[in-house]
């Protein structure tokens, strides 16, 4: 049996033959695709530090933010979750510093094979840990952007023709059927035809670089038995969490008790144990 505790951040991944997932990275870190096929037991202390300051909190918001980073932090604002109506931009970002290295450098704008198809958006170094995340079986790029602005004004217009959420349930009950992304890709590109010219004549040529031969990546997942029915565990609600690893994908674990979304407690305070 091996014994963990430590503060909840979302699991750390490395693309390969299929998805490596650890935690606690900072204490050696626990390799979760070890534990398949073994019991695990999460336990929830009671405590929740913030996981941009590290104050104690009674509540939660945002995946793991105290309520005044909530309402301070640019990184929880609501141009994060839509990054067309951007407030730095507009003059009124909350962390105009933050924005520089976030928001003010290259995205890619992606079509990827979740629950279905669906357009997203994600920094350029953060692919492919973004695909994983969402628990795409496939991605593809389609643009590479300046900004996050400019990316999220592509999203929209790319969601007109095609879909730009995952429907976590689905995903979570076993890989898709695949889909020819860059057939769906040349179909999108020339229903955005016009919307597209229209983008490049506001912000520059150069803004929107349009890609038409990047590679697709599929990914795999460390999955014994997908579940029938997806029930979600609630720490807030049930402060033990326990049974059979049966597999993991995006940043839920599957065990045979229901799924656990590990982002969605960050800051959480938990005891872990694996046992054969």
């Amino acid at each position: 049996m091996s014994d963990w505790r430590g503060g909840l951040r979302k699991m750390q991944v490395e693309l390969g033959e299929t998805v490596r997932y650890r935690l606690f990275p900072e204490q050696g870190g626990l390799c979760l695709n070890e534990s398949l096929g073994q019991s695990i037991r999460l336990s929830f202390t009671g405590a929740i530090h913030c996981v941009a300051c590290d104050r104690l909190t009674k509540k939660s918001f945002n995946q793991g933010y105290c309520f005044p980073c909530l309402r301070k932090l640019a990184a929880c604002d609501s141009c994060i979750v839509s990054p067309e109506k951007c407030h730095l931009a507009e003059g009124t970002c909350r962390e105009p510093d933050w924005a520089e290295t976030h928001c003010q450098v290259p995205h890619i704008v992606y079509l990827s094979n979740t629950s279905s198809v669906k357009v997203g958006i994600t920094r350029e170094t953060q692919i492919p840990t973004r695909w994983i995340d969402q628990g795409a079986t496939q991605a593809k790029p389609i643009a590479r952007v300046q900004t996050r602005h400019q990316s999220g004004l592509l999203e929209v217009l790319c969601a007109q023709h095609v879909g730009d959420r995952t429907a976590w349930q689905t995903m979570l009950k076993g890989n898709g059927e695949p889909q020819d992304l860059e057939a769906i890709r040349q179909k999108v590109m020339a229903s955005c035809k016009e919307g597209i010219a229209d983008l490049q004549l506001q912000h520059g040529d150069s803004a929107f670089e349009l890609l038409e031969d990047a590679p697709e990546t599929e990914i795999e997942y460390p999955v014994l038995n997908w579940p029938e029915k997806v029930k979600a565990h609630n720490f807030d609600k049930q402060p033990v969490v326990e049974g059979t690893l049966m597999g993991i994908k995006g940043q839920y674990l599957m065990l045979d008790t229901g799924v656990l979304n590990i982002r969605k407690f960050g800051g959480y305070e938990v005891e872990i144990k694996v046992a054969a």
